[in-house]
């Protein structure tokens, strides 16, 4: 795993960045039988797709291998669907969108660095590996550490790495055309790029293969990533020392990606699309002090980024997916409350949007946390909410498409000095103590929101004008209260 680290920072700007989806990939199936070449081009096939007799199957939908295979498509009426080529992009750049084509398989992680494509292609007399016309998808490449889904608009010439030619944004209902494809795919933990912004955070994971990283005796579900928090946040002006306040957590997640399509042909819109996050969630923290006073804000401290680039492979087609990850602590309050609170939740989530050729895009979002054994301790009347979260987005080929902000939270409030310990959901303190009257609740609850954004016409559908809200999803529930 790659991490870099930041030093000597306590507090961190706000972001933007959001979790997964779908459950099983579908059938699978063999690629097109695709004509060889067309009149004047060499082209380069790696991998023939389905013969033209056999039956229709829908798109396999899976993680692609660590050396995925560039796809390519023929313009509309060529009759050259897509299909596998051993072509590969070795350079791009992404102001003048201009490529060059090589036929040396690229692999994955080859993405580093902006090479700068040559402005002067050589006469080399090689035949062009493209023509006008043609659709190319690639995994991340050099200069695309996104990945790359672009039509060819012009063909410059040869140069001693390869053709090169001037693309321009394409979609991808231009290769999977009347094509239909499902499927949820767990992202590899390995595979994000961690940056801590705050000292105190211990990252783990654990894959197949006994693969372990992470403090010593910390234990992970295979596919999970898990991130450890502590810190200290601002107390409230004019608290006494004895009120300093800190956090102390983590969360635990297993990604997936969730990706469907149903085409009506190359140059219509898809009858159907889907993209998302999901995925399970698990998280505990603890919270000690007098937070800081707000005026209505909520402090929000995120504690570290991440990001990765998931290939999803849709039959001959790879599908690049960016997903990013921020996961914070967030304090509201009246300054007022000490506290000392402890929260442990698990369960599911869902994010994303779908299309349908009558409502166009709509968000789709679910959630459910259970909630385990609780201690709160609420001192002197006042309120406060502390939540544990994680902000998402996810993309394709570097547009970002979804934004998810899922916040597990604890609320506590009391109008008096009181002291609880509840045995979970519902629950019911026994022993209390109290110094004056009053009456006090806990609260455990998550709230979950997003946006879609109109980079989701990446799929070939009609632009959306405005980015729509996913609407947000509360729930709350009772975990003690009572009256002294």
């Amino acid at each position: 795993m790659h991490r870099r680290k930041r030093h000597g920072r306590a507090l961190l700007p706000a972001f933007a960045v959001t979790a997964l989806f779908l459950t099983a990939a579908c059938s699978s199936s063999a690629p097109h039988a695709e004509p060889s070449a067309a009149a004047g081009h060499d082209r380069q096939v790696e991998v023939t797709d389905r013969p033209a007799d056999a039956p229709d199957h829908s798109l396999a939908v899976a993680a692609a291998p660590a050396t995925t295979a560039t796809a390519t498509a023929g313009p509309t009426g060529s009759g050259r669907r897509a299909h596998r080529t051993a072509l590969a992009i070795s350079a791009y750049d992404s102001h003048t969108r201009r490529a060059v084509l090589s036929d040396k398989p690229a692999r994955r992680g080859s993405s580093s660095g902006s090479p700068t494509v040559s402005p002067s292609p050589t006469a080399t007399g090689a035949p062009h590996q493209a023509a006008v016309g043609d659709v190319i998808a690639s995994a991340p490449a050099p200069g695309a550490p996104h990945g790359l889904l672009a039509k060819v608009t012009k063909v410059i010439g040869e140069t001693g790495a390869g053709t090169e030619v001037q693309t321009e944004p394409a979609t991808l209902n231009a290769l999977l055309a009347d094509e239909t494809a499902k499927g949820a795919v767990p992202v590899d933990p390995s595979s994000f790029a961690v940056d801590k912004l705050l000292p105190d955070v211990k990252v783990s994971w654990a894959k197949t293969g006994d693969v372990h990283v992470g403090p010593k005796g910390a234990t992970v579900p295979l596919g999970s990533l898990r991130l450890d928090v502590s810190a200290g946040i601002p107390t409230a002006q004019g608290a006494p020392v004895s009120a300093d306040a800190s956090v102390k957590g983590f969360v635990q997640v297993a990604p997936k990606v969730d990706f469907a399509y149903g085409g009506t042909g190359t140059d219509a819109p898809p009858g159907s699309a889907y993209l998302g996050v999901s995925g399970d969630w698990t998280s505990g923290w603890a919270v000690k002090g007098r937070a800081a006073a707000t005026t209505g804000t909520a402090l929000r401290i995120p504690f570290a980024k991440l990001h990765a680039d998931p290939v999803l492979q849709v039959g001959p087609v790879p599908v690049v997916v960016n997903l990013d990850l921020t996961c914070y602590v967030q304090i509201s309050g009246d300054g007022r409350v000490t506290v000392d609170v402890e929260q442990s939740l698990k369960g599911d989530f869902k994010a994303g949007g779908t299309f349908g050729p009558a409502k166009g895009w709509t968000p789709v979002s679910s959630s459910a946390m259970t909630s385990t054994p609780v201690h709160a301790a609420v001192t002197t009347a006042g309120s406060v909410k502390t939540a544990l979260g994680a902000e998402a987005s996810v993309g394709l080929y570097g547009a970002v498409g979804v934004t998810a902000d899922l916040a597990p939270y604890l609320r506590g409030e009391a109008s008096g000095t009181v002291t609880t310990s509840s045995g979970g959901t519902g629950a019911t303190a026994k022993g209390t103590g109290a110094k004056s009257a009053g009456a006090w609740g806990v609260y455990g609850g998550v709230d979950l929101s997003g946006t879609l954004r109109l980079q989701l016409s990446v799929f070939g559908t009609p632009i959306v004008q405005r980015s729509i809200p996913l609407g947000t999803l509360n729930r709350e529930w009772k975990l003690a209260s009572g009256t002294f």
